[in-house]
């Protein structure tokens, strides 16, 4: 148990499991929701959804943010909805020229993306939204 502990104290080892399983919802949201959208539509009910499940363990589990009043709370999601905007766009540029344009598959256009995407992530979050306080 303490071996575990310390393993997920870690932040990049932390970061990466829970970026995996925010990958897997991403995924798993974008093929259920091919079935009844367009797959634009589809990759930002999908990249909603994780948003939400990312910054709730963010917050928590990799960055340990310490957050006391409100307004930091607020200030902290929107910086990290703002951050995720961007890498949605990008990651929709990239479906949109890879499946559209280039007539890929969808599925596998989708997980290359997200290794993108996943690294863009932890730059922005590192450096803009979990910021640590000096004492």
């Amino acid at each position: 148990m303490k071996l575990i502990k310390k393993l997920f104290h870690n932040e990049i080892i932390s970061y990466l499991f829970f970026g995996v399983l925010t990958t897997i919802i991403n995924i798993v949201l974008f093929e259920l929701c091919c079935f009844s959208m367009p797959y634009l539509v589809a990759n930002v009910v999908a990249w909603f959804f994780s948003v939400l499940f990312a910054f709730v363990t963010n917050k928590r589990f990799v960055f340990h943010s310490q957050t006391t009043r409100a307004s930091q709370y607020w200030i902290e999601a929107l910086k990290f909805f703002a951050s995720r905007i961007i890498t949605l766009f990008i990651e929709s540029a990239l479906l949109f020229i890879c499946i559209q344009l280039m007539q890929w598959n969808e599925s596998l256009v989708k997980i290359a993306a997200q290794v993108a995407v996943i690294i863009l992530n932890y730059i922005l979050s590192k450096l803009i939204v979990f910021v640590k306080q000096k004492k």
